[in-house]
C-alpha cells in the first residue's frame, strides 16, 4: 500500500495540443523547433501538452484537425500560415472551423500602419489584418503582425522568434496549475531487463508519468528513466524505488542522463 495520493485525488491538469501548419515542415525543408518551446513553456505553467499534429497548407486539413483538437483539449496552439502570401491560409481555416466570417480589422490595420513606413502597407501585408469575427488579437512585439485568439485556440506565427514572443504575451490568458516536475535516473541496463520491475513501479505510482528512453554510449546499451509529476515528495519516493530497482538488477544508478563519453 502506498501513502501518496491517488490520481483521483489530484486536480486534473489543464491539457493542450499543438497544430503545426505548413508544407515546409512536411517536406523537410524547415525543421520545427516551436513544439519544444511550447512544451517547455506550458510545462512550467502546469499545463500538460498532450498531443501534436502537423498538417499541410490545405484548408480542409487545417479545419478538420483544429475542430478535433479544440474539442478534446483545454487549449490549442497553432503555428504557421499567418503571413502575407497566398499559401498563408490559417486565418481563413480558423474562421471556417468556428463558422464565422473573416474581415479586415481596423485595430489590426492600425498596428501594421504604425509598423510599416508610409506607403509600404500593400495589399499582401493587409492580409495579415484579416481576423475571424469575435477573435482577439495576440500581441506580436517582434514583427507586429498580430496573432489570433478565439475560443480556446491561439493562432501564432511559424517563425520561432516571433512565435516565442507571441507565446509569452499569452501567459496572462492561460490558467495552469503547479508546474510539472521532471527528474531522470539512468542506468547501463537494457530496457528488456528493467521492463517488468519498471512496470511494477509505475503501477504503484499512477499519478506519475514514467518513461524509459534507451541510449547507446561507450559501447554499451542503457536507458534513462524520466519520471514526471507535480508532487516533489512523491517523486522522491519514485526515485528511491528506481534506484533500488537498478541496484537489485546489478547496475549503478546514475543521477540524470549518463555522460556523453
Amino acid at each position: 500500500m502506498t501513502d501518496h495520493p491517488t490520481k483521483s485525488e489530484i486536480p486534473a491538469a489543464r491539457t493542450a495540443a499543438v497544430l503545426v501548419i505548413g508544407d515546409e515542415i512536411l517536406s523537410g525543408r524547415t525543421q520545427d523547433t516551436n513544439l519544444g518551446t511550447i512544451a517547455r513553456f506550458l510545462g512550467a505553467m502546469g499545463i500538460r501538452l498532450a498531443e501534436a499534429r502537423v498538417v499541410p497548407d490545405i484548408e480542409i486539413e487545417i479545419v478538420t484537425a483544429l475542430n478535433v483538437l479544440r474539442g478534446r483539449y483545454d487549449y490549442v496552439f497553432t503555428t504557421g500560415g499567418i503571413g502575407p502570401t497566398h499559401d498563408d491560409i490559417t486565418a481563413d481555416a480558423v474562421a471556417r472551423a468556428f463558422g464565422v466570417d473573416i474581415t479586415e480589422r481596423a485595430d489590426a490595420i492600425a498596428i501594421l500602419e504604425a509598423h510599416y513606413p508610409p506607403g509600404m502597407l500593400n495589399a499582401a501585408r493587409r492580409r495579415m489584418a484579416r481576423i475571424p469575427d469575435g477573435a482577439d488579437l495576440i500581441e506580436n512585439p517582434v514583427s507586429k503582425a498580430p496573432g489570433i485568439a478565439i475560443g480556446n485556440v491561439f493562432v501564432m506565427a511559424g517563425v520561432p522568434a516571433v512565435m516565442a514572443a507571441m507565446l509569452e504575451s499569452l501567459r496572462h490568458r492561460l490558467v495552469g496549475g503547479p508546474p510539472l516536475l521532471s527528474r531522470t535516473i539512468s542506468a547501463y541496463l537494457a530496457e528488456g531487463v528493467m521492463a517488468e520491475a519498471l512496470g511494477a513501479v509505475q503501477a504503484d505510482f499512477i499519478d506519475v508519468s514514467i518513461g524509459s528512453y534507451p541510449f547507446y554510449r561507450a559501447n554499451r546499451f542503457g536507458a534513462s528513466l524520466v519520471f514526471r509529476g507535480r508532487d516533489n515528495a512523491v517523486l522522491d519516493q519514485v526515485a528511491g524505488r528506481l534506484r533500488a530497482m537498478i541496484s537489485d538488477l546489478g547496475a549503478e544508478p546514475i543521477e540524470g542522463d549518463p555522460p556523453l563519453v
